[in-house]
């Protein structure tokens, strides 16, 4: 079975306010990754890591039917909220046998797209499924159990995109234009509105 990680610790700092809580069509940002990641059919359980602006973000999600962490070392990094999030999913879920890692600043992000993550696992051998998009591979992406210890190890800043960059030939990619798109800053806000 396949947990799903929610990032969303961070401080949007190059944003202003805390883009988990940004409205778009009707949902927050973090709302509609939620939502999503629950429709995914082989998923056990969604956990969401929390951070900078907890208290303000928690309350907008308290009626969702997901396990929400805090990171306290937040301000470390994306590492730090990727060890924190594995380290929580294996105690609710010990027998899954591999994780997606979700942002929530990425409104194009679906139900189909995460579905496809596990099937294409399912598949083909590899150990890792990550999108692809502007020449790039990340999020969402799936890591096989394999692969654990690896995130485990993640420090400060460092992202699973290290782990995949390190594997390219366990990489099974995703294509997905539209992951290009995500919320940094208000500038981004306009062309998603402008998108969408």
């Amino acid at each position: 079975m396949t947990g799903i990680i929610i990032l969303a610790a961070g401080a949007s700092s190059r944003f202003g306010s805390p883009k988990q809580n940004l409205i778009y069509q009707g949902k927050t940002l973090l709302q509609r990754a939620i939502q999503t990641a629950l429709t995914c059919l082989h998923c056990e359980k969604v956990t969401v890591v929390l951070g900078a602006n907890e208290k303000l973000i928690r309350s907008n999600i308290d009626d969702q039917l997901v396990h929400v962490t805090y990171n306290p070392n937040w301000m470390e990094g994306m590492g730090s909220s990727i060890k924190i999030g594995l380290t929580e999913m294996l105690n609710l879920a010990p027998h899954i046998t591999s994780i997606i890692l979700m942002l929530c600043d990425q409104p194009f992000v679906d139900s189909f797209l995460i579905s496809q993550l596990t099937e294409k696992k399912e598949t083909n051998d590899c150990g890792i499924i990550a999108c692809g998009y502007r020449d790039v591979l990340g999020a969402p992406a799936l890591f096989d159990i394999k692969y654990f210890p690896e995130l485990l190890s993640l420090k400060g800043p460092e992202g699973a995109k290290k782990i995949i960059e390190a594997h390219p030939d366990d990489v099974f990619v995703l294509p997905f234009p539209l992951g290009a798109i995500d919320i940094d800053t208000t500038a981004d806000l306009e062309r998603l509105n402008q998108v969408g």
